[in-house]
């Protein structure tokens, strides 16, 4: 019985001491709500973690708080003792997201897009009226979100307020806001006729506007092309810069062939005129020293119809 009485009261004494270990005082703490609890403050907090103590410092700012200070906050939750590790104040800090020039541009953006107005291909320079401080924000997933926004097409003016965590007033700001347009800009200085390739050709922004008045044409409208004169390094293209290369250039030797049901004929020829494949070009028959119409069928290559006139040229 003595034996059995023992080991139950040592078994007690254990349990007790496992539920109610004293909290052990922290001795820098970093949080990211605007209160501080007990479970921030104390390791082995227990059931009394998740109870509010003081309201932490702003964003982006830390503090000490005094071993004072932290009685009394203890004492209104319930907690009488504690291990204070050997402090006699504790650095309290709070976590910071920066909201600064670059993030609101971006939220900015983002509304637009939304709206349609800059689409694929697109993209805005926002310029502020005055320079934005950076801001220390809550440290949560959204530090910063887009209130109201208005935006002039007209003028590219616009006015926006944002709402920032953890400022209770909200942000405004104005400025103006230029579209950009990706163009495509020659990378090197090319000759006449040269025919472009992907490689040649760099897809870089130039403002709405400009692109609106002057044009500019589709990378895939240019590869495959012919320029239509020497063109510079950075020269930004447009339809008029380019057209289909030609097959058959003036004064090109060809062939020409006359096709009849199963009879083929062919003459040497030099082109009078160039074209592009299937296009009309005018040849001197080299045998016959006649001029003749012919269709360019590949580099090289033309083609008289069976119109007897034709046929008597050759």
């Amino acid at each position: 019985m003595i034996k059995r009485s023992a080991t139950a009261a040592l078994l007690t004494l254990l349990l007790v001491g496992t539920s109610f270990a004293a909290p052990v005082l922290k001795r820098d703490i970093t949080v990211t709500a605007g209160i501080v609890t007990v479970g921030d403050m104390f390791e082995q907090a227990g059931t009394a973690a998740e109870s509010p103590l003081f309201r932490a410092p702003l964003p982006g700012t830390s503090g000490l708080v005094q071993l004072a200070d932290i009685r009394s906050a203890t004492a209104r939750v319930g907690i009488e003792a504690f291990d204070t590790n050997g402090l006699s104040a504790v650095r309290v800090s709070r976590a910071a997201a920066i909201v600064d020039q670059s993030v609101l541009t971006e939220l900015i953006n983002e509304d637009l897009a939304s709206r349609g107005i800059i689409t694929e291909g697109m993209s805005a320079n926002t310029i502020f009226t005055t320079p934005i401080t950076p801001m220390n924000a809550e440290a949560v997933a959204e530090p910063a979100s887009i209130i109201s926004m208005r935006y002039l097409p007209g003028t590219g003016g616009f006015s926006a307020r944002f709402a920032i965590a953890g400022l209770t007033q909200p942000v405004d700001v104005s400025g103006n806001i230029e579209m950009m347009i990706d163009a495509p800009h020659l990378k090197a200085t090319l000759p006449a006729g040269t025919i472009l390739g992907a490689e040649d050709i760099d897809m870089r922004p130039i403002p709405l506007r400009f692109a609106e008045s002057t044009g500019t044409a589709r990378l895939e409208d240019l590869v495959g092309k012919a320029l239509n004169r020497p063109s510079r390094d950075g020269m930004v293209l447009k339809p008029s810069d380019v057209a289909t290369p030609l097959t058959i250039s003036k004064n090109d030797l060809v062939t020409i062939y006359f096709r009849k049901g199963p009879m083929t004929l062919t003459v040497k020829g030099q082109a009078v005129t160039g074209g592009t494949t299937g296009a009309p070009v005018q040849v001197l028959n080299l045998m016959s020293r006649r001029v003749i119409s012919a269709t360019a069928l590949a580099a090289g290559a033309v083609e008289v119809s069976n119109d007897p006139l034709a046929l008597a040229g050759l």
